[in-house]
């Protein structure tokens, strides 16, 4: 088992890639903190998980909410004494609007969970990782942060500011055994599409961007997703840091 004995947080964990990879981590032998905010989801994940080797528990958080993003890494020393990895995969789409439609509210909501929850959950994990002698972050961005605009503006922009929290997180504590790289999914099939913000979508600005979608090979699964976090969580991942990767199906390949 690749992470048996490690204990993880993961947001964002009912539903799409959060579960996958809540899931998988605890088959493969981690402990895990499964965040989010639908509590009856996440005590399904702990029912379908209770034979694996890892021991998954359900914390429920809002992660605009600072002092429960704090909680999460809180409650993972407490019980099970330890962090050693976090994956920061709670995001929110907007409403593909291009940057003079943006509206403020819809700015604010999507920076603070898809930005503001990722500063202040790695915020609180690399203190502790400085005393216990290291950890690993994995932050789920976009293929849209890598690249570029293949959503809406703020969506973008919010990745964007993810890709660079990753590197720079990286670089900064390279020395203190301190590893953060990010995975940029593709055309998952998530919930993401069915957003607050997706339900009065901005047609001219999805009209333009969903010319790149005709270049998508297929939508990925998120186990698919999730067996990368995996890897990069490992010690299999011992020397890799500070990258952003794309796992797309080949979809920005050109």
């Amino acid at each position: 088992m690749k992470l048996k004995g490690k204990t993880a947080v993961v947001t964002g964990a009912s539903s799409g890639m959060g579960r996958d990879i809540a899931y998988y981590f605890a088959k493969e032998g981690a402990n895990v903190v499964a965040v989010a905010r639908r509590i009856e989801r996440l005590n399904q994940l702990v029912e379908d998980t209770k034979d694996f080797e890892g021991k998954v528990i359900a914390y429920a958080a809002d992660v605009t909410d600072k002092e429960k993003v704090e909680g999460m890494i809180d409650e993972a020393i407490k019980q099970f004494g330890k962090l050693d990895i976090l994956v920061n995969n709670a995001g929110i789409m907007d409403d593909m609007s291009a940057v003079g439609d943006i509206k403020d509210e819809m700015f604010d909501k999507v920076f603070d969970i898809n930005v503001k929850s990722v500063v202040y959950s790695m915020r609180k994990a690399v203190k502790h990782f400085e005393e216990s002698g290291g950890g690993v972050i994995i932050n789920v961005a976009s293929v849209g942060g890598l690249y570029g605009g293949v959503a809406g503006a703020t969506y973008t922009a919010s990745k964007h500011a993810v890709v660079g929290l990753t590197k720079n997180t990286a670089f900064m504590y390279a020395l203190k055994n301190i590893r953060c790289n990010a995975i940029c999914p593709g055309g998952i099939e998530t919930e993401i599409g069915t957003g607050e913000f997706m339900k009065d979508i901005n047609q001219e600005g999805a009209q333009r961007t969903g010319i790149g979608m005709v270049l998508n090979p297929r939508f990925g699964k998120g186990s698919e997703i999730a067996t990368v976090a995996v890897f990069l969580a490992s010690d299999d991942a011992s020397y890799v840091n500070g990258q952003c990767i794309a796992v797309d199906g080949g979809w920005r390949a050109y």
